[in-house]
């Protein structure tokens, strides 16, 4: 077997369980029991024993970044735990103190609307983690009435008046409406589908990280490879999207499959480049190491998309 996917094996058992399930492909009934460790072990299970008496992460819903509720559910999310007790408790909490009067997931007290970046996020986590329908109307309702004509969306709009859409509230909402669709809800689904269209045209008009006028890059930090990515966008983050949606290759993606590719080690992996500064309840990776979470999605974006660049000619799995 390939020494990178044995060394992925190796790591926490959300590692693994991802490994099998994205690279290896085993069938979902084999997946069960390691799945069910995720809460018992490991990174997952010290998520869980953070959690407050209060119900909350951190202080509340929103503080301190990245140890309040919020992000510890996106972090769960992304290790794919369990829908266990203590989380469907507290984005039921989440749901009771921190929904505004126009519906949206409202991180602040001294403002009447939520942040489209924190909407589109709580779509994703709540969504996967199997929050019903009922309870997620207003929250598309919101993000709906806020698409960007450009496509895209920006958190900025409901206190200011952008004129472009933004990567980083474009990528989260985009997640949150794929998650929301792949979960089988119905509610508005032909304006979602339209609007993840719409959003992913705006990133792939900017072909994903450059400037759709220039061509320059708009942000070195885009490039380079972060996990947990938090609010913030890069093209990881992106292509990893594009594959979880079931996008074809579109050639404005090779730029950034082609940096994608320059930054694997020779020994097979990806490093973690980029720390967001904040609180966090533990260090899952070091920055400057090799990621087993960069390299498994770096792995899966390959793996998909190789065949289609002129650059991309190896797979890396084999």
């Amino acid at each position: 077997m390939n020494t990178v996917i044995d060394w992925l094996l190796e790591g926490d058992v959300s590692i693994q369980y991802l490994t099998k399930k994205y690279l290896l492909k085993v069938e979902p009934d084999e997946l069960q029991g390691l799945r069910k460790r995720i809460a018992l072990e490991g990174w997952g299970r010290k998520f869980l024993d953070a959690r407050n008496k209060t119900g909350h992460w951190g202080v509340d819903f929103y503080l301190p970044k990245w140890i309040s509720s919020h992000y510890t559910l996106l972090d769960l999310r992304y290790l794919e735990i369990e829908p266990v007790e203590p989380i469907m408790e507290s984005i039921a909490l989440i749901l009771q103190e921190s929904k505004s009067p126009d519906g949206s997931i409202n991180e602040s007290k001294t403002v009447p609307s939520g942040d489209l970046c924190v909407n589109g996020m709580f779509l994703n986590y709540a969504s996967f983690f199997g929050v019903s329908e009922t309870n997620l109307q207003t929250v598309v309702d919101y993000i709906l009435a806020n698409q960007m004509p450009d496509g895209g969306f920006n958190c900025e709009i409901t206190r200011k008046n952008p004129i472009h859409s933004s990567m980083h509230t474009t990528i989260s909402v985009l997640e949150g409406i794929w998650e929301y669709m792949k979960a089988g809800n119905q509610h508005r689904l032909d304006e979602l589908i339209q609007a993840k269209k719409d959003g992913e045209a705006f990133l792939l008009k900017h072909r994903l990280y450059k400037s759709s006028r220039s061509g320059e890059i708009i942000d070195k930090k885009w490039a380079m490879l972060s996990f947990p990515s938090r609010w913030r966008y890069d093209i990881l983050r992106a292509l990893i999207y594009f594959v979880d949606a079931g996008l074809l290759y579109d050639p404005r993606m090779e730029d950034a499959l082609v940096v994608l590719l320059t930054k694997q080690r020779k020994d097979g992996t990806w490093p973690v480049q980029a720390k967001h500064p904040g609180q966090v309840h533990f260090d899952m990776e070091q920055t400057g190491t090799s990621s087993r979470f960069n390299t498994l999605r770096a792995l899966r974006v390959l793996s998909t998309y190789d065949t289609n660049t002129s650059m991309l000619h190896v797979n890396p799995l084999n």
